[in-house]
C-alpha cells in the first residue's frame, strides 16, 4: 500500500466538482483547519468558476467529467482525488472507470468518495458500482455516504416550495435521514488532513432526526410562518408533472429513485459520525431552514 507523508507541503489534493453545493464546501471548510495540502480545484471553465472560488485559497486544474482527455493532465502528481458523483453522469463504466484507471497510472495515493447512505444495499445506483470500482483499484479509499441533502430544498425542490407552497413527491409516508451539505465539507476537510486514521473506512453521515416529508413540511411551515403542504403524488401523476415542467427525463428518474423506492426499503439509520470527526453534533433541519429563510422565502 502505498504511503501517504500528510506533512509534506507538496501533497496535492484534487476536488472534483468544485463549484458545486459540496466541492465548495469542502474547500471552505479548509479554512478552519492548519493544514499543510496543496489544494486544486478540479473545474470545467477556468475563467467562470475563478471567480467562484476567488475567496478561497485555491489553485485550478481544468477537469471535466465529460472529457476524458482532461483526466489525465488533471491527475498528473495528484496524491488525493476527492471524487464525487454529478447527478447528471450515470454511466459508470463511460466515466469513472477511466477516471480510476488513470488514478493507478497516475499514482494517485488515496480517493474520497461521497458516495450515499444505503450504497451497499442497492446495486443498482452508479455509486455501488463506483465503490467496487475503486475497492477493485487496490487504491486506499474513504467512502462517505451521506443521507438526503438538505440543500435539496434549496435546490431541486425549491421552485415549488416557493411558488406553489408544496413539496410534491412521491415518497409516501417513508423517513429519510437528512444531512447539512456543510457538515459534509466539515467531516471532508477533517478527513483529508487526516487520512491516515481513515483508510479503507466508509462512514454514515446524518443529522439526529428521521423524519417523512409531511413532518418536514410541517417544520417548514412552523419556521417560514407559511403554510407548506405535502402531497404525495403516483408515479405517473409525478412523471407527467415534472416533464410538464421541462424537468429532464434522467433526472425526473433520479427522483423517483430518491424519494420512492425508500418506501419499500428499511429505515435507514441514524449515525454518529459528524459528532464523532467534527466534535460538534450536525446541523438540524430547523437550523437549516432558519439559515436558509431567505431562499426559501423568494
Amino acid at each position: 500500500m502505498p504511503k501517504l507523508d500528510l506533512e509534506n507541503s507538496m501533497t496535492k489534493v484534487l476536488i472534483t466538482g468544485a463549484t458545486g453545493n459540496v466541492g465548495t464546501e469542502v474547500i471552505k471548510s479548509f479554512q478552519n483547519i492548519n493544514h499543510q495540502l496543496d489544494i486544486y480545484a478540479g473545474v470545467r471553465n477556468s475563467n467562470e468558476d475563478k471567480i467562484k472560488l476567488s475567496d478561497h485559497k485555491v489553485k485550478f486544474k481544468c477537469f471535466d467529467f465529460t472529457d476524458l482527455k482532461t483526466y489525465n493532465t488533471a491527475l498528473e502528481s495528484c496524491d488525493i482525488l476527492y471524487l464525487l458523483r454529478p447527478p447528471q453522469i450515470s454511466e459508470v463504466e463511460k466515466y469513472f472507470k477511466p477516471i480510476i484507471d488513470t488514478c493507478k497510472n497516475s499514482g494517485v495515493k488515496h480517493i474520497v468518495f461521497l458516495s450515499v447512505q444505503g450504497v451497499e444495499n442497492s446495486k443498482i445506483i452508479p455509486h455501488h458500482k463506483i465503490e467496487r470500482l475503486i475497492v477493485d483499484s487496490k487504491i486506499p479509499y474513504t467512502f462517505l455516504r451521506p443521507a438526503y441533502f438538505m440543500q435539496n430544498f434549496t435546490t431541486t425542490l425549491h421552485n415549488d416550495i416557493v411558488n406553489n407552497k408544496r413539496i410534491y413527491l412521491p415518497a409516501g409516508n417513508a423517513k429519510f435521514t437528512l444531512i447539512d451539505v456543510r457538515d459534509i465539507g466539515a467531516v471532508s476537510a477533517i478527513i483529508l488532513t487526516n487520512l491516515a486514521q481513515h483508510i479503507n473506512k466508509s462512514y454514515e453521515l446524518t443529522c439526529n432526526e428521521k423524519l417523512t416529508f409531511l413532518e418536514m413540511a410541517r417544520i417548514l411551515s412552523d419556521n417560514l410562518g407559511t403554510d407548506i403542504q405535502y402531497k404525495s403524488p403516483s408515479l405517473i401523476s409525478f412523471f407527467l408533472a415534472k416533464r410538464k415542467e421541462k424537468v429532464p427525463t434522467m433526472l425526473i428518474l433520479v427522483m423517483i429513485m430518491l424519494h420512492y423506492f425508500p418506501r419499500f426499503q428499511k429505515e435507514p439509520e441514524i449515525t454518529d459520525w459528524v459528532a464523532k470527526i467534527t466534535n460538534r453534533q450536525p446541523t438540524t433541519f430547523e437550523q437549516f431552514i432558519t439559515d436558509n429563510k431567505r431562499l426559501l422565502t423568494k
